[in-house]
């Protein structure tokens, strides 16, 4: 391949997540202010050894204003002050709620398993599953109740605000909206209720319980690792819209605090996301193609003297998008400007996802592995 070819190839491929990011970004909103009367809602959290964080959770969830609401915390076999904590708050919020979580069955996920214990115990049509280290606002379930009322999409999902404190959660962390929105059509998944166009994120996602229970709700998909994408696909698969909204200010988390929980925790969903032996070369290709050659070719170019107009254009291409999405998602500029080695990062990590996959090695989560196979 010339060094023209190559500069063109890479160049298109910068194009395509600045494209469609720059046309999801208007597409991506926030559930408008609720107004009127809005449907009860049940908050269903699974917990498990979750006493370091779980706390604040309940402190801002306790503030909920807008909506009428249930929180029912299922304590997942927790061997730590999880369960005595939520007890805690119990005693003095009559709206709070401590189940135990049924000893884990045979070809369950463990969280899959929490979610589903969950929906048994909630009284409302409106259900929010929400992760224990989650912080919200005041209005958070009120808006989503509300929009899940006044929408056709049976389940909604966001991004959370990601909180990060660490070099390589501020480089990595962002890699999942450069994902969903330079890569995931959203005209399509407001239009099309192909599964293709399913996505949410596990750490908050509503849902209608009629429809929920309609296509079997956890039950369905209680083997897998990666609920916020195989949950979205399930509700296509039997003819649902899904849909993302811009949840930003609404509720926020610290997904990881050091390297080693950011990498169990991606290789945990790698498998059932990118890294299989069709998807992964292509997604190959498109990451490190239209996000890390276009600064290698720029140094290249550079340093040799060769034509550096295109690898300079894409470069600009995409640490413009990354810049737009740190402002807009309030995310670290030092990722953004590092921006190639978190796409470096997830790339090596779900390539050794899938040869540990195809070498029968099992994932290990919230001390418990799983059969990936």
């Amino acid at each position: 391949m010339s060094w023209l070819t190559l500069n063109w190839t890479v160049f298109w491929l910068a194009v395509i997540p600045w494209a469609l990011g720059i046309w999801n970004l208007f597409l991506f909103r926030a559930p408008k202010t609720a107004s009127g009367s809005v449907p009860p809602v049940s908050i269903l959290m699974p917990a498990r050894n979750e006493e370091a964080r779980i706390r604040p959770a309940l402190e801002t969830i306790t503030e909920t204003e807008g909506v009428e609401f249930e929180l029912i915390v299922a304590d997942d076999n927790s061997t730590d002050a999880t369960a005595d904590i939520v007890r805690e708050f119990a005693q003095n919020d009559p709206r709070i709620k401590l189940v135990s979580t049924p000893k884990l069955p045979e070809g369950w996920g463990g969280k899959n398993h929490a979610c589903h214990f969950l929906s048994t115990q909630a009284a409302h049509e409106h259900l929010v599953f929400i992760d224990a280290d989650m912080i919200v606002s005041p209005d958070c379930f009120a808006r989503l109740s509300a929009h899940l009322a006044n929408n056709k999409s049976a389940l909604i999902s966001g991004i959370p605000l990601q909180e990060t404190g660490s070099f390589w959660e501020r480089v990595v962390i962002p890699t999942i909206h450069v994902m969903m929105l330079g890569y995931l059509p959203f005209i399509g998944m407001r239009y099309s209720k192909s599964p293709g166009f399913g996505a949410a994120v596990g750490q908050i996602i509503g849902v209608r319980k009629s429809e929920y229970e309609q296509v079997g709700g956890h039950t369905s998909i209680k083997s897998t690792m990666h609920d916020g994408v195989q949950l979205a696909r399930l509700f296509r698969r039997n003819g649902l819209f899904t849909d993302l909204v811009n949840v930003t200010d609404l509720c926020a988390t610290r997904m990881y605090d050091n390297v080693a929980d950011i990498w169990a925790g991606f290789m945990k969903n790698a498998h059932e996301g990118i890294a299989t032996p069709i998807a992964l070369p292509i997604w190959t290709v498109l990451l490190v193609g239209g996000h890390i050659m276009p600064l290698v070719l720029l140094l290249i170019a550079l340093a040799s003297g060769l034509e550096p107009v295109l690898a300079g254009a894409a470069c600009l291409l995409i640490f413009s998008f990354r810049i737009i999405l740190a402002l807009r998602f309030h995310q670290s500029l030092l990722g953004a400007v590092l921006h190639p080695l978190g796409v470096g990062f997830m790339v090596v990590l779900n390539w050794i996802a899938l040869f540990r996959r195809l070498a029968g090695r099992t994932v290990s989560w919230r001390d418990r592995a799983y059969d990936t196979n």
